[in-house]
């Protein structure tokens, strides 16, 4: 399981850095406003932080649904229970 997300945390990682430096290449933090036209009252340091994890965040939803898209039907249908211990409604419970 710690794999599993290693898989889906460091990509998102990389991709979020990406992201960042294409948005702000472009956008100036301290051009940011509101919906209702207020200044953002952000230093342009609290605005790269911010928007760095929004964008790991994302990124990570798009990886994590990536990586359950990818399961095979066994592991889906896998039960974690031990043979003798599956109750009846377990895939594959032992005949009785």
């Amino acid at each position: 399981m710690k794999q599993r997300w290693m898989w889906i945390a460091w990509p998102a990682f990389l991709a979020a850095g990406v992201l960042e430096m294409l948005v702000f290449a472009m956008v100036d933090p301290e051009d940011l406003h509101t919906f209702g036209g207020a200044p953002l009252e952000l230093s342009r340091s609290a605005v790269y932080t911010l928007s760095f994890f929004v964008f790991w965040a994302v990124t990570m939803g798009s990886s994590a649904l990536t990586t359950m898209l990818s399961m095979s039907p066994f592991e889906i249908n896998r039960c974690p229970l031990p043979v003798d211990g599956r109750p009846d409604v377990c895939p594959r419970s032992p005949a009785r």
